[in-house]
């Protein structure tokens, strides 16, 4: 089915345009505010009679007389000024209805007619250190982006930008050589147990050591001529490193996997070449010992043009080199149609000078959109950044362990009857679903503040509550079967859906704007769009079930409310599993 919303845009658009409006004109239509003036109200007339010198009232008036819309609204009236409400028809309803119920993978929802080749970049971990609290929304974000983009039919190309080249590998692998003497032979017997350690002790051994730390500064030029010894173990390291961060992805329920890895070290052999380019385009200029860019638009405070480095006095190079590199390469070897970048906001003048440097030299235009998604800072209950109560830098992997744990107790509580095993994955999917939908449930740009008790409450918008209302719905379904009522069979037998209650009509209504929802997050890469939605829809679902009895209704109206039941189930399940990876257990 198409989507609704485009279809009404697309015909009081035309109207409009019939009606004497500009060429581009457009409807801007949008879901009513308030229900008592319907389900949809188109805005666009006003901006148009202001572009025509006209009065904008009149111009509704002709828009309605001209608009072919009787087969989906049973009124159109017009309100103020020139807002035109539009109330859609009970045939309707039931018609979308069906075409979500007989369609369980899309739930009626087309893919898109032009689909684009969108990368996605996110999550990011640095090698040799252990991910923490401040990698899981770029992680959680970014792979709900790009969930969505696969779900509307996208090609879409995840990217774990890992950063495992630089100078630090030196100290690294130098470190490796001197602890580690009697497994060089075979470096994958040397299992690094805690990376922050093995890193903070390399760390303070070059500090310290002024021999140790001219042996590092050697590594790094084996490292950079690519002497096998090192390679193999820089390779160790990484690798390593791997063992840490993919049982997270895991536990997380990420789509990451080690193919999508693309690290800083795939474009090291670039980098001269991308200097030497911008160079011959008379981009990149000496500055102060330095090799610099200076894109257009770009000042400090004292007005002077912001320089964006790509390589240092000492001949390194930088994050910037490399994301130019690895931009380059995304657009011309991947064939990116858009890339989509999840970092932090404190790294959006980066981003904004990287996107005007590479349309400075060519190597994009505007048929590549450039995306930097931003998000704020998780917050302690002080307030402040998130730390341990040491002020030490909280481990993302005990972290989501104490929110399984928490969640245990809470399983415990409230349903100490199941089997151990059916408790321990109840807990991990609410302990990890209540760290993700917290944050998902936020605006990314704000900051917020990290807490278990929240975050686990059975009640609110919360992924506990969520997965508590998919599971109490499917608890009709065992109850059926205590009432002799065959749900399978009369669900299959249904040619049409009767909708008389207010109740049963709000839900569809709800039901049939998932896609809207959708949509709307999508486009502004906004996941607490969708569990607005999710929760409003599990609201809606609430007063339909304690206003309409299911399977005590009459049998010709039962079978209508098993569709709304299972239609609502079924949504809630695609919009927490499938687009924000979010478990949701059959029963609580």
């Amino acid at each position: 089915m198409k989507n609704l919303l485009t279809i009404l845009e697309e015909r009081i658009s035309e109207a409009l345009r019939k009606a004497g409006g500009p060429a581009e004109a457009a409807a801007l239509v949008s879901p009513s505010k308030n229900p008592a003036f319907g389900d949809y109200q188109a805005n666009g007339v006003m901006a148009a009679a202001k572009q025509l010198k006209t009065n904008p009232r009149q111009l509704a008036e002709q828009v309605v007389r001209l608009l072919q819309i009787n087969d989906l609204c049973e009124t159109v009236e017009i309100a103020g000024p020139g807002f035109i409400n539009l109330r859609l028809k009970p045939s309707l309803l039931e018609q979308r209805l069906l075409g979500m119920f007989t369609d369980p993978v899309r739930l009626g929802m087309e893919p898109a007619e032009k689909p684009k080749t969108i990368v996605v970049d996110y999550s990011g971990p640095n090698i040799a250190k252990e991910m923490h609290v401040g990698h899981l929304r770029s992680t959680i974000i970014g792979d709900w982006i790009a969930r969505v983009h696969d779900f509307e039919g996208h090609r879409v190309i995840r990217q774990n930008h890992i950063g495992d080249w630089g100078t630090q590998f030196g100290m690294l692998t130098a470190y490796l050589k001197a602890e580690y003497l009697h497994v060089l032979d075979n470096p994958s017997s040397a299992a690094i147990a805690d990376l922050e350690v093995f890193y903070q002790n390399a760390k303070q051994r070059s500090e310290q050591d002024p021999e140790f730390e001219k042996t590092a500064r050697a590594e790094v030029v084996k490292l950079h001529n690519h002497d096998p010894e090192t390679i193999r173990l820089w390779q160790h390291i990484v690798e390593q490193s791997r063992r840490h961060y993919q049982p997270i992805y895991a536990l997380l329920n990420i789509t990451l996997k080690r193919e999508d890895e693309r690290g800083e070290s795939f474009y090291a052999a670039m980098l001269p070449e991308v200097v030497k380019e911008l160079r011959q385009k008379g981009l990149a200029v000496d500055s102060e010992g330095a090799v610099c860019v200076f894109p257009k638009g770009f000042v400090g405070k004292d007005g002077a043009p912001l320089p964006f480095i790509i390589q240092k006095s000492d001949g390194a190079y930088l994050y910037a080199t490399t994301d130019l590199a690895a931009l380059r390469f995304r657009i011309a070897h991947l064939g990116a149609d858009k890339i989509v970048y999840v970092t932090d906001a404190r790294q959006t003048l980066h981003f904004q000078m990287l996107f005007e440097t590479a349309r400075a030299a060519g190597w994009t235009d505007s048929r590549v959109e450039l995306v930097h998604v931003t998000f704020g800072t998780m917050l302690g209950p002080d307030g402040r950044p998130f730390k341990t109560r040491e002020g030490g830098t909280v481990k993302l992997k005990d972290l989501l362990e104490e929110a399984v744990e928490k969640a245990r107790a809470v399983v415990e509580e409230k349903n100490p009857s199941l089997p151990a095993e059916q408790k321990a994955a109840i807990a991990r999917a609410v302990g990890i679903g209540a760290v993700k939908y917290a944050d998902y449930a936020n605006n990314r740009d704000t900051d917020y503040v990290f807490s278990f008790d929240k975050m686990l409450a059975m009640d609110g918008n919360t992924a506990p509550y969520m997965q508590y209302a998919y599971a109490r719905i499917r608890s009709i379904e065992r109850k059926a079967a205590g009432k002799e009522v065959d749900v399978e069979r009369e669900l299959a037998g249904i040619e049409r859906v009767v909708l008389s209650d207010a109740a049963e009509i709000e839900l569809a209504k709800k039901l049939i704007s998932y896609e809207q929802a959708i949509e709307s997050a999508a486009a502004s890469y906004r996941p607490n769009l969708l569990t607005a939605y999710l929760y409003d829809l599990s609201q809606s679902f609430s007063r339909f079930y304690n206003a309409c009895p299911v399977l005590g209704a009459p049998a010709d109206v039962r079978p209508s409310r098993l569709l709304l039941c299972e239609l609502t189930a079924r949504v809630i399940r695609h919009g927490m599993q499938d687009l924000l990876g979010i478990e949701t257990p059959e029963q609580m």
